[in-house]
């Protein structure tokens, strides 16, 4: 009778799920969270949910049945939690399907690659069901970027972020080879694997390099401006809000608004004629895993990766900023190690579906970094932290090193920058004034600034 509902128009089922968990669970909440990247749906219980999901592609909506439960009105609270400028979902759902048996569908806006799973407790989450919804067309992140700067210069066609990047002519102007590097492949999904953006990321090297040659070969490189791109990355987001001080600021909202602040800056900002643009790792409020974190910045070549956060302690004393950079090896203090194992576990709070085929979510994170890479970093942080130390307390003088995976990219200069101590009461309210978050994030755009008059962005060829 279930399956023949789930069947009707003809249309192709995927089943995505098997039957598991308990009897009796009670639903305790439920979310759901818009995003560009993926829009998400949590149901929350004090015990885990059985579940049959199906996905119906014509039209395009999820099915999942939710076993051994009677509708609440917890679960009706669903269908009102979905805003029309919801990229992903058109709406949902929710009724009494059988005794014991409810039904939700996820009406979609587009097709999408779903993925439903259970998350055990930890933090303050009870058991979780998941629902990720991925569209199965993504974006370009370096097109779009492209033809956001492409808006502010002399007139040129639009280019749509989805529109393939055009091969380079002889015969005729080139403005995407003007502004960045030409790809010699198509950049990898942020679902492709390592190896695809080892590959991409060591060809642009390769093409930076070729341009810095010296002597006899030099006359035959052509050099051009191009965009200099920073990867601006507020921590934590969606389920996962980070530290929340004594009087409930979350670090998932400090740090968001910091980050659209550095956007502005950078935005507006040059350097040795060329235009600088932000790449936010998340411009909303939604989780973004680790490792896609990191490759989501190696996808649009950025030339830095600043991750933004406030740090936060079991008591109210500790105070001042921290810049972090990445280890090989020992972290440099306690503190540092403490502080890289509490945002490693970002991925178990955020919630990420670790039997999932998808490469993006199964790949363990791997340390790729290289000693070039940390040494860049070393300095962008010692600069940083100069500049910080002109607006604000320091709560140390120089920068620390541990093992962040979210620092872990081989090819760009990385740093973690903690804003201050959410934990502390006086540092709390500064980080909810717009003015101290100003000031912050002038002393970033100045550390860029410094770092890059030392240490120029390698200039790239126009042509492969």
């Amino acid at each position: 009778m279930k399956r023949r509902l789930i069947l009707q128009s003809g249309a192709a089922v995927l089943l995505l799920g098997v039957d598991l968990g308990a009897y009796g669970a009670s639903i305790l909440a439920v979310r759901v969270w818009p995003a560009p990247d993926y829009s998400r749906v949590t149901i929350e219980s004090d015990a885990p949910l059985s579940f049959k999901p199906y996905f119906v592609p014509d039209p395009p909506r999820l099915a999942v049945d939710i076993l051994n439960i009677e509708l609440n009105a917890a679960l009706k609270e669903l269908v009102a939690k979905v805003g029309p400028s919801d990229p992903t979902i058109n709406g949902i759902r929710v009724g009494q399907f059988s005794p014991g048996v409810v039904r939700l569908v996820v009406d979609l806006k587009q097709t999408i690659a779903p993925q439903v799973f259970a998350l055990p407790p930890v933090a303050a989450y009870r058991h979780r069901l998941v629902f990720d919804l991925y569209p199965t067309r993504e974006i370009d992140p370096l097109l779009a970027l492209i033809a956001d700067r492409l808006k502010d210069s002399s007139p040129q066609p639009a280019i749509t972020a989805s529109a393939p990047l055009a091969p380079a002519s002889s015969d005729a102007a080139d403005p995407l080879g003007d502004l960045i590097a030409q790809k010699i492949h198509p950049a990898a999904s942020v679902n492709g694997d390592s190896a695809s953006y080892a590959n991409n990321a060591n060809n642009a090297n390769m093409i930076a390099k070729d341009a810095l040659v010296t002597g006899k070969n030099k006359a035959q490189r052509v050099q051009t401006d191009r965009l200099i791109i920073i990867a601006i990355d507020a921590g934590h987001g969606g389920e996962d809000p980070g530290a929340i001080g004594p009087a409930g600021t979350r670090e998932k909202d400090v740090v968001l608004h910091l980050a659209h602040l550095m956007r502005e800056r950078i935005n507006a900002s040059r350097h040795n004629g060329n235009a600088m643009r932000a790449f936010l790792t998340r411009e909303t409020d939604f989780f973004v895993p680790l490792q896609a974190r990191v490759n989501k910045a190696r996808r649009v070549q950025a030339d830095l990766f600043i991750s933004l956060h406030a740090d936060a302690f079991f008591s109210p004393r500790p105070q001042g900023a921290s810049v972090f950079a990445l280890s090989q090896g020992a972290a440099s203090s306690t503190v540092a190690r403490n502080l890289a194992d509490h945002e490693n576990q970002a991925d178990l709070i955020g919630g990420i579906n670790v039997n999932a085929t998808d490469v993006q979510l199964k790949r363990a994170l791997l340390d790729m970094s290289t000693t070039a890479q940390i040494k860049d970093s070393l300095k962008l942080g010692q600069v940083m932290l100069g500049e910080i130390g002109r607006v604000g307390k320091l709560h140390r003088p120089r920068v620390e090193q541990a093992g962040f995976a979210v620092l872990r990219a081989p090819d760009i200069p990385s740093v973690l920058v903690e804003a201050a101590f959410i934990s502390n009461p006086e540092e709390e309210s500064l980080l909810g004034s717009d003015t101290y978050l100003r000031q912050i994030a002038d002393a970033l755009m100045q550390g860029i600034e410094r770092y890059f008059a030392d240490h120029p962005p390698l200039a790239r060829n126009r042509s492969v």
